[in-house]
């Protein structure tokens, strides 16, 4: 799944996220990325994100568990006003095992994916060599199809102690 955050304190929001995550009942945190510092895509911001990613295990359904990161969003003081817009926590699934799936409420692999390098980076830190479920490329492949533009800001600042 992916955590990102813009605003306040970043790097204590994208903590918070993996704790809250650790102590869902029924999800196993098993590892997570170094922060990317990443400039907003889509909108136009002054605030770089702190952006990351973790592997977790659930037993919980992948609705169930979309439901669970719109709580802990909440719980860190998330507004949503419209899609694409400054942010204290913003937590995606973006896989699920190889599940292909799309719903009223959620698109399994998160269908912008492959062309987020702030997802790339720590993806291809984490599994570089699994592959996109419907594209059938690597993650490590799908970051070198990126356009220098989508890579040039993106730097890795460190890891996150929980």
């Amino acid at each position: 799944m992916g955590i990102g955050s813009n605003l306040g304190e970043r790097r204590a929001f994208c903590v918070r996220a993996l704790r809250a995550l650790a102590k869902t009942p029924g999800v196993t945190l098993r590892r997570w990325s170094k922060i990317y510092l990443t400039p907003p895509v889509g909108f136009a911001s002054k605030n770089y994100f702190y952006n990351l990613v973790c592997e977790v295990e659930t037993a919980l359904s992948p609705q169930a568990l979309l439901f669970r990161l719109w709580q802990i969003e909440l719980s860190c003081g998330r507004l949503r006003r419209g899609r694409l817009a400054d942010r204290t926590l913003d937590l995606d699934l973006l896989l699920y095992d190889d599940l292909i799936l799309r719903d009223a409420s959620l698109t399994l692999p998160h269908p912008r994916l492959h062309l987020r390098g702030f997802v790339l980076f720590p993806l291809v830190e984490l599994i570089p060599e699994e592959k996109h479920p419907m594209l059938n490329k690597s993650f490590v492949s799908l970051l070198a199809d990126l356009s220098p533009e989508e890579k040039g800001e993106i730097k890795a600042i460190g890891e996150l102690c929980v």
